[in-house]
Parts: C-alpha cells; sequence; structure tokens
C-alpha cells in the first residue's frame, strides 16, 4: 500500500485513526481494546510516527471514525485518493463500506488492499468460495501449488504532505470512558512497533530466543503473533527470514512450526472471507445453541478472574489478565473448561479474549474458538481436542476434574 501510494502520487498524508469503538464496551460485558493491547497499539504507532519523522515527514493522529473525519481531511489538503488495509470481518468492512461511499460523493476513490497474509489472494491454487475447509488440504495444496511472493523494499525516500499539525499520541486515559485496571507482567512483555519486533526477530533466528520466553518454548514461538496481528511485522517477512536459517540445527524444528502458525493465520482470514459472519453465530455453522449465555454468571466471573479452583486453568486465565498473552496450549485448555465443564457460551469466551489478548485479531480468535466449540467450518478439529487430554499435558501424571 505505502509502496504504491508513493509511487502513484506527488506526496503522501499517512494517518491513523484511534477510533472511539474499539475501546468501547460490547454487548457481551467487556471492552473492544484491553489496557495491554490499547498500550501495545499506543507504542506501534508512536514507533510508526518515528520511522516516519526518520523520512523527514510524520503520521497524522486523529481520535474519531474515519467515516467522520476522512472526507474533511479530503477537501482540507486536496487529496485525490484514499488507500487502505482492506480487513475481513464485518465491522471493519462495514467501516470501509461507509468510507467508500462518502468519498464516492466526493468523486474520490477509496483504494482496497489485502495485506496480513503469507500468501496473496490471488496467488492461491483456488478462489476463495473453493477453499478447502480442512486445514491440512489448504496446507497441503497452498504450500504444493502456490509462492509466497517476496517483500517490498523499505521506501528511501518519501514525499509529504504538509500538514498544519500532525495530532498528538493519546494518553490510555483518553482512550477509555473509564479509567481501566493497569496491569502487566514483566515475564510476557512485548513492546509494540516495528522496531522492537524486527530486534526480537533477529535474537529469535539466531537460536538464542527459543527459550528466554518465559522459559516457554511454545510461548517463544507465538511471540510473534503480537506483531503480526497489528501489521508491525509481515508474514511474508517472517517467512523469507525463516527460509534464510531454517537448516541451522538448532531451529529446524521451531522454524517449521514457525511456517505452520503463518498457514493457519492465513487459513482463518480466508475463512472469514468465505463464510463472513458465520464465525461470530452463537450457533456457528451449526443450528442449535448450546451454553449459557448469561454475562453476569458466577461461574463465568470465576473463570475469568481465575477462581475456578483449578490451578492449569486459574493460571493461565491470571496470566492472560496481566500480561494479554498465553500459549495456544493454555487458549485451548481454557476455552474447553468454559464450554464443556462450565457448560458456558463459547461466545463469551472468545469476547473475552478480544479484550484481553494483546495479539486479538478477529479471524483467528473467532475463527478457533468457534471450532473449539464444534459449531466452526471445520468441526473435526473440536473432535480432536480432550479437555482430560490437554490437562495432562500440563500434570503428566493425570489430572482430575474436581475442583477445590
Amino acid at each position: 500500500m505505502l509502496v504504491e501510494a508513493i509511487a502513484k502520487s506527488d506526496s503522501i498524508l499517512p494517518v491513523y485513526f484511534f477510533d472511539p469503538r474499539q475501546f468501547s464496551t460490547t454487548p457481551y460485558g467487556t471492552l473492544k481494546t484491553g489496557i495491554n493491547r490499547a498500550r501495545f497499539i499506543l507504542e506501534s504507532v508512536s514507533d510508526l510516527r518515528a520511522s516516519f519523522r526518520k523520512l523527514g515527514g510524520d503520521l497524522l493522529l486523529c481520535v474519531g471514525t474515519p467515516e467522520s473525519l476522512i472526507p474533511e481531511l479530503v477537501q482540507t489538503y486536496a487529496i485525490t485518493e484514499v488507500y487502505h488495509h482492506r480487513e475481513v470481518a464485518s465491522e471493519e468492512t462495514n467501516v470501509s463500506i461507509r468510507v467508500e461511499d462518502l468519498l464516492w460523493k466526493l468523486k474520490i476513490n477509496l483504494k482496497h488492499f489485502i495485506g496480513h497474509t503469507l500468501y496473496n489472494k490471488e496467488d492461491l491454487p483456488f478462489p476463495i468460495k473453493d477453499i478447502p475447509e480442512v486445514f491440512t488440504q489448504f496446507k497441503k495444496k497452498t504450500e504444493r501449488d502456490a509462492l509466497v511472493k517476496p517483500c517490498f523494499e523499505r521506501p528511501e525516500e518519501v514525499h509529504f504532505v504538509e500538514a498544519t499539525s500532525w495530532g498528538d499520541l493519546p494518553e490510555l486515559s483518553e482512550l477509555f470512558t473509564h479509567e481501566p485496571e493497569s496491569a502487566r507482567s514483566s515475564g510476557y512483555e512485548v513492546r509494540g512497533g516495528e522496531g522492537p519486533a524486527l530486534q526480537y526477530l533477529d535474537v529469535l533466528l539466531s537460536g538464542a530466543g527459543w527459550t528466554s520466553f518465559a522459559g516457554k518454548k511454545e510461548a517463544a514461538k507465538s511471540r510473534l503473533s503480537a506483531w503480526l496481528s497489528t501489521g508491525c511485522l509481515s508474514p511474508r517477512e517472517v517467512y523469507w527470514k525463516l527460509k534464510e536459517v531454517e537448516n541451522k540445527p538448532e531451529i529446524k524444528n521451531v522454524a517449521a512450526s514457525l511456517v505452520v502458525g503463518l498457514l493457519w493465520r492465513d487459513y482463518f482470514r480466508f475463512m472469514f472471507k468465505k463464510h463472513g459472519n458465520n464465525f461470530f453465530r452463537p450457533e456457528g455453522f451449526g443450528t442449535e445453541v448450546t451454553g449459557d449465555d448469561r454475562v453476569d454468571s458466577k461461574g463465568l466471573q470465576q473463570w475469568k478472574e481465575g477462581q475456578t479452583g483449578l490451578d492449569a486453568v486459574d493460571m493461565a486465565m491470571k496470566t492472560l489478565n496481566e500480561a494479554g498473552y498465553i500459549p495456544v496450549s493454555e487458549r485451548q485448555l481454557v476455552a474447553l473448561y468454559l464450554i464443556e465443564e462450565l457448560k458456558i457460551s463459547w461466545v463469551l469466551g472468545a469476547a473475552y479474549f478480544e479484550e484481553k489478548l494483546v495479539d486479538y485479531c478477529p479471524a483467528s480468535n473467532w475463527g478457533n474458538w468457534a471450532n473449539i466449540a464444534g459449531v466452526g467450518n471445520d468441526p473435526r478439529l473440536a473432535a480432536g481436542l480432550s479437555l482430560e487430554k490437554i490437562l495432562k499435558t500440563f500434570h503428566p501424571k493425570g489430572a482430575k476434574l474436581q475442583t477445590a
């Protein structure tokens, strides 16, 4: 998007919107964005602004909705075309549609760019409507018949529009209608921005980072996810850097695992393109709604606070609350416990993860939750998961579900 904007214009005006809707309360009694991810976003935006300033420009920061502010910016700065990154979930795409309609009245084109994926949509070996529902089939055919394109070169020169004021980076307290709780665990801390992301990736690919993250290799592998979800890191950049070092004995296996993780991200984003809002429905791809959907139930509150009495679940939930991150196995554990043991609607769990996760993105979060609940596009994924089996990975000698 940036490369084409530079090529097609005399000057560009980079803009970032802090949309108040992204920090509001949902119908599930949760926040759209919690404190940890809000802080990560602020750090990422600040890092991007610093990169533009090194090139002699800046990043215009606006607090408000894109549809209310973009038409005004277009007229103020005589903008001839607007470029944006197109998302795959309905709330985000609806914003795109509203902006496009308003710009159309001004005879201005809104150009969509699809990003955040390892493979471009047009490079897949099948149209979106024919993407295999089963991940293993998607992976096999894509790796066999599609190519990962090279990365774009970083622009060395950018001409910026002269803005009258570039705006200030908001404080955390300004983004929320109420003062949120402040929490962050030093053990899982990551800092937002492309700079910290690339520094960590270099350490990771040297082989030194695999056990440095809370002593957990799985956690170390997934630590890239927050930067990937916000666009601080490109999946293609990660892929090609992995290819450079994939034969090193110390990282050969984990490098292959990381590529699979990138493919899972692609899979869910393309599934959202194929199926739309089915992933948000309590019944998902099925016909029945199951589980207690009360947002104020005692069981749900105990689960959120890590007070269920089952140590493995409680430790994972407390870490999630403090750090905004837990590895995949723990996400599956707490999800299965909520759904199978507490009999609570999976939607309430997915909404809580939306608030808490630093690496939240709609497709991966809601797609994974729906499949764990057995109402996703591939019910066989749920069939392979068992609460008892996952518990044994935390307690090899066995664990009982009875809580204290």
